[in-house]
């Protein structure tokens, strides 16, 4: 059942929610009062981004996405968690969520408190040698590309997109940088376009859903095949269903609440319903 969005949407999610244990799946509509723009909300830009293929294909791909997603990441490291993460963090403090399923690489559920999140696209703050399979800490790495690079500091007033770069334009010049352990591909630690979710990955995400009583949607469309796929496990259980987005989903027809609104005020709305009842 589709509730038109106001009070009474929080109030019937709240009473579908009470006393049940809460999953939670997020989506790129939870960091947008963050600063970070979303994919396909209103407003956004139409994107072709790099798929993984190319990637790997040819160095000028790999000068155009490091050149990118060196300062996409600058900016999501100066981003901070709004009210939305906070409020999932306090629902999991409190007991009464089991974990976040995000779908987005920008971190801010952990840096807000969450403690059981499962990043299924990865994150931005690590990378990773394709050929020894080092891992790397994002902060260290974005130093050496800055002493390698020092002019793309003048470029950082490029737009951030969602996914954690930016445009940016004539690369010809940049180096980029190469794993200090074998010398093989490095590549941010997130999941491209091409790539599938690693497996075990989603059964993390898929057992958080198994586990729970009860799941909310924030901040997503559903487009993404990981999304939706768990959704469908919930409704396989026939566990609540809450959705909270801006615009439709894939899933709104099959939520039993559907909150058209902002994730943050939502999120902080039914935290407080939740824990005062």
């Amino acid at each position: 059942m589709q509730i038109q969005n106001g009070s009474d949407d929080i109030d019937r999610a709240a009473e579908l929610l009470s006393g049940k244990l809460i999953s939670v799946l997020t989506g790129a509509g939870i960091s947008t009062d963050s600063g970070i723009p979303d994919y396909r909300g209103e407003g956004a830009a139409v994107r072709n981004p790099m798929t993984f293929q190319q990637f790997q294909s040819a160095p000028e791909y790999r000068q155009r996405y490091w050149a990118g997603s060196h300062l996409g990441w600058k900016r999501f490291a100066a981003s901070a968690p709004n009210d939305g993460h906070a409020a999932l963090a306090e629902l999991e403090r409190r007991g009464l969520s089991n974990g976040i399923i995000t779908q987005n690489v920008d971190g801010l559920h952990l840096r807000a408190g969450s403690t059981r999140v499962v990043d299924v696209h990865g994150s931005v703050d690590r990378a990773r040698c394709l050929r020894c399979g080092q891992y790397f800490a994002r902060q260290p790495l974005a130093q050496r590309i800055s002493e390698l690079n020092p002019w793309i500091e003048a470029s950082d007033s490029h737009a951030l997109n969602p996914d954690g770069d930016a445009d940016v334009h004539e690369v010809d010049r940049f180096v980029v940088p190469e794993c200090t352990v074998c010398g093989g591909m490095l590549k941010p630690d997130v999941v491209f376009f091409g790539e599938f979710v690693p497996t075990r990955k989603f059964h993390l995400g898929a057992s958080l859903v198994d586990q729970s009583g009860a799941l909310i949607v924030a901040g997503s469309s559903l487009v993404v095949n990981s999304g939706i796929r768990l959704v469908e496990r919930a409704l396989r259980k026939q566990i609540p269903l809450v959705i909270i987005n801006r615009g439709i989903t894939k899933a709104d027809r099959r939520a039993d609440v559907k909150i058209d609104g902002g994730a943050s005020a939502a999120l902080c709305e039914l935290l407080e319903r939740l824990t005062t009842s």
